[in-house]
C-alpha cells in the first residue's frame, strides 16, 4: 500500500538526514526564482501588495493568479540561480540511488540557468519535458505605453512549461545492469508500452483542484501523475519532493501506487499539504497517470481538448 511522509523543514536540512541511496526519483516544482518564494516575497504575495509577484488586472470577467516576473532579475541574481541548483543537486546526489531522475519544473526564461548548475555537479541532461497548455504568461505590453504601441508586446505569450530531467549516473556497465540492482536508470513507459512523450498536452489546474489546495504555482494532477509514474521504472520506489508546496506531487504519487516523501519550510503551506494530500489524490480514481487522456477527468477532459484547439488552431487578427 502506498504511503507518504511530510516533514516542516528547510529541505537542505532534511534532505541531509536522509540516508543514502534510500530515494528513487525526484520530482519537484521548486522556488526556481529563489527570491519568489523568500519570506519577504510570500508575505508581499498573501498582502497582495508589491514584490517580485505580479499581480494581473481584472478582465474578461475575471481575475487572473498572481504570476513571479523573472524577466526583473539581474544578472547576479540568475548567477545565485545556477549556484543555489548545483548546491541542491549536490545534496540529492548521495541521497537518490545511482540512475535515479530528478525532474525540475522550470521557467523558459530561467531553464539554461537550471540546467547548467545541475550538470555542473555531475549529473545527466537527460530532456526536457514540455508541458503544453494555453497559459497566460507573456504577451505583456511596453508598460505606461499601451496606448502609445497598441500593436507591440515585450515577450511571446507562454504556451509551455519545461520540466527538466536529469539523471544521477548508473553505477553500473549497463542500465540493464542498473534496473536489476537498484531498479533505476530508465523511465517507465505509457499503458501498452509507449514511451513517455517529450511534449505533454495538459490544461490549467482546475477549480476544484485548487479550491481544495490554494498555491500560486499549483499543478494539475493530470500532468502530476503522468509525470510521477514514469519516474519509477519498475513501478515501485520512493519518490522526493523537496520543495512540497501544499503537497500536489505527494497526492499524485498516492493516486498511482508510489510512496513518496515531501519536505516543506512554509507552515501554512504545510498545513494546506497535510489535509489536501488525501483529497487531491481521491479526485479522478480511475486515473493513474498511464495515458495521456483518460474519461474520469469529467470537466477537466473537456477542459484539455479545448486548450489543444487553440493550440492548434491559427488565431484570426484583424488588420487595419
Amino acid at each position: 500500500m502506498s504511503k507518504f511522509r511530510t516533514i516542516l523543514g528547510d529541505c537542505f536540512e532534511e534532505v541531509a538526514k536522509l540516508p543514502d541511496n534510500s530515494i528513487d526519483a525526484v520530482c519537484t516544482d521548486p522556488p526556481y526564482g529563489i527570491v519568489e518564494f523568500s519570506e519577504s516575497e510570500v508575505a508581499k504575495l498573501r498582502s497582495g501588495k508589491g514584490g517580485i509577484w505580479r499581480l494581473p488586472p481584472k478582465f474578461d470577467g475575471k481575475e487572473r493568479r498572481p504570476l513571479p516576473r523573472f524577466s526583473i532579475l539581474s544578472n547576479e541574481q540568475k548567477s545565485d540561480i545556477e549556484k543555489f541548483f548545483a548546491r541542491l543537486a549536490s545534496a540529492i546526489e548521495p541521497k537518490l540511488k545511482p540512475g535515479g531522475h530528478m525532474l525540475i519544473a522550470g521557467n523558459p526564461v530561467l531553464q539554461a540557468n537550471v540546467q547548467a548548475g545541475v550538470v555542473a555537479s555531475g549529473w545527466e541532461n537527460r530532456a526536457t519535458i514540455l508541458r503544453l497548455y494555453h497559459g497566460f504568461r507573456g504577451g505583456d505590453r511596453p508598460k505606461n505605453a499601451e496606448l502609445e504601441f497598441p500593436e507591440v508586446c515585450v515577450t511571446p505569450r507562454g504556451n509551455y512549461e519545461p520540466w527538466m530531467l536529469f539523471r544521477k549516473p548508473i553505477s553500473e556497465k549497463t542500465v540493464a545492469a542498473n534496473l536489476r540492482r537498484w531498479g533505476t536508470g530508465g523511465l517507465r513507459m505509457l499503458f501498452g508500452g509507449r514511451p513517455l512523450p517529450d511534449v505533454v498536452p495538459s490544461f490549467k489546474t482546475p477549480a476544484r483542484e485548487k479550491e481544495i489546495a490554494d498555491h500560486p504555482s499549483l499543478k494539475p494532477q493530470h500532468l502530476l501523475r503522468i509525470l510521477v509514474r514514469t519516474l519509477l521504472p519498475t513501478g515501485s520506489g520512493v519518490v522526493l519532493d523537496p520543495f512540497m508546496g501544499s503537497g500536489s506531487t505527494l497526492a499524485a504519487c498516492l493516486a498511482v501506487g508510489y510512496e513518496s516523501i515531501g519536505i516543506e519550510r512554509d507552515s501554512e503551506y504545510f498545513a494546506v499539504a497535510e489535509s489536501s494530500i488525501p483529497k487531491l489524490a481521491s479526485l479522478y480514481p480511475q486515473f493513474v497517470g498511464d495515458t495521456l487522456e483518460s474519461d474520469d477527468l469529467n470537466g477537466s477532459a473537456t477542459e484539455l481538448h479545448a486548450q489543444l484547439r487553440l493550440l492548434e488552431t491559427p488565431a484570426k487578427y484583424s488588420r487595419r
